[in-house]
């Protein structure tokens, strides 16, 4: 089993504490150190944001939206915990949380702080795909090479500067391909590390729900779902062609993603 320190960033740890540092901030796996595909996500980016702009509500729950009659744009953890949800009518997200501060999206103060976190991106690899203002994935092949450590090593550093430098917290996400370190990313936030390895794919994806595959909202869910498909355990059991029959060329994306298989570079 690899193990790697998130805190100190040493690699000789053999418990789930760190014996340099005492950090329990233990990421272990198998694949650890020969996975180089991974996807970045700012942890609530424009709420974390605003709160190191203004340090006195970093234990209140905070909603960047509209006015009353608008929608949440996004919410600290704070108000996620109370059922704040992004999208979520502003009416709504004031029932569930009536002391939060409500506050109007900054999207120029956003995009710089976005450009300071895609520098740092850039100055570990030339692949850096942006998908939104907080989140992008990198291409780490080829790295350890330049910088003198595998990919897990410069991610866990990256996320580290991100935080002291910046002043907002990121989770990681690191695989074999973008499909899966996307998922990855999602399964430990905030602050997370979470590796899906290439040994443990299909196992891990069976009895996940089909909305776990990018792309598949909720109009294709219900077309799933009406052919008995909820799971993507449910999902591999079609072959190729039917599904193409069934789905079009979508299809045959779905008997690709089922196994855990991205071929975008």
């Amino acid at each position: 089993m690899q193990r790697l320190c998130r805190d100190c960033l040493t690699t000789d740890v053999r418990t789930g504490r760190c014996p340099v540092c005492g950090s329990p901030r233990v990421v272990a796996h198998d694949e650890l150190f020969s996975l180089t595909i991974a996807h970045v996500d700012c942890d609530a980016f424009y709420a974390a944001v605003e709160k190191r702009e203004r340090p006195e509500l970093r234990d209140r729950p905070v909603i960047i939206g509209g006015g009353r009659r608008g929608v949440v744009s996004t919410a600290c953890y704070i108000a996620r915990i109370r059922g704040v949800r992004s999208a979520m009518p502003m009416f709504k997200a004031l029932e569930l949380c009536p002391d939060a501060e409500v506050l109007r999206p900054r999207l120029e103060l956003y995009s710089e702080v976005s450009r300071q976190i895609r520098d740092l991106m850039c100055a570990l690899t030339p692949a850096v795909e942006p998908l939104s203002l907080d989140e992008a994935f990198l291409d780490l092949s080829g790295t350890e090479r330049l910088h003198h450590a595998p990919a897990a090593v410069l991610l866990a550093r990256l996320v580290r500067q991100i935080e002291e430098k910046v002043g907002v917290t990121a989770s990681v996400g690191l695989s074999h391909n973008k499909f899966l370190a996307k998922i990855a990313s999602d399964l430990d936030k905030p602050r997370g590390f979470s590796v899906i390895g290439r040994a443990e794919t299909e196992a891990f994806l069976a009895d996940k729900p089909v909305g776990i595959i990018w792309g598949v909202g909720p109009s294709l869910r219900m077309r799933l779902a009406a052919a008995g498909i909820e799971t993507v355990g449910d999902l591999r059991r079609w072959d190729a062609d039917a599904l193409i029959r069934r789905f079009g060329s979508m299809g045959e994306r779905l008997w690709h993603l089922a196994r855990g298989r991205d071929s975008r570079p």
